[in-house]
């Protein structure tokens, strides 16, 4: 995984967890790897990966069964779409909205296009 500077390592761990979890590659109900596990599969400390456990439990996206493991939720993929789609909607879509006007393209023609 190659990290991202700008952006604090456990998020982006957060973030992949969940990208995996909405491509399919990761189920609801899967029980996904330890701390210690993902930590060294991707080179980073334990308590990154722990903290980033800590964000996904915290939005329902994961849960914890004590002396089992991490498990991704029954509805983790709504949860997931729910919060991204308010983030793409508040962050990213006012910036494109704004570019493109800039460039002088026609938002309506580029949704047509498409």
């Amino acid at each position: 995984m190659i990290f991202d500077p700008n952006k604090p390592i456990y998020v982006q761990i957060a973030d992949n967890i969940c990208d995996r979890i909405l491509s399919g590659e990761i189920k609801p109900m899967d029980r996904i790897s330890s701390v210690r596990e993902w930590g060294a599969a991707i080179g980073v400390n334990p308590n990154t990966v722990a903290r980033s456990y800590e964000l996904l439990s915290t939005r329902g996206v994961i849960f914890n069964q004590r002396g089992i493991g991490f498990f991704v939720s029954g509805d983790a993929i709504e949860k997931i779409r729910n919060s991204e789609q308010i983030k793409f909607i508040e962050e990213e879509l006012p910036a494109f909205i704004n570019r493109a006007q800039l460039l002088g393209l026609d938002i309506k023609k580029l949704i047509e296009e498409k």
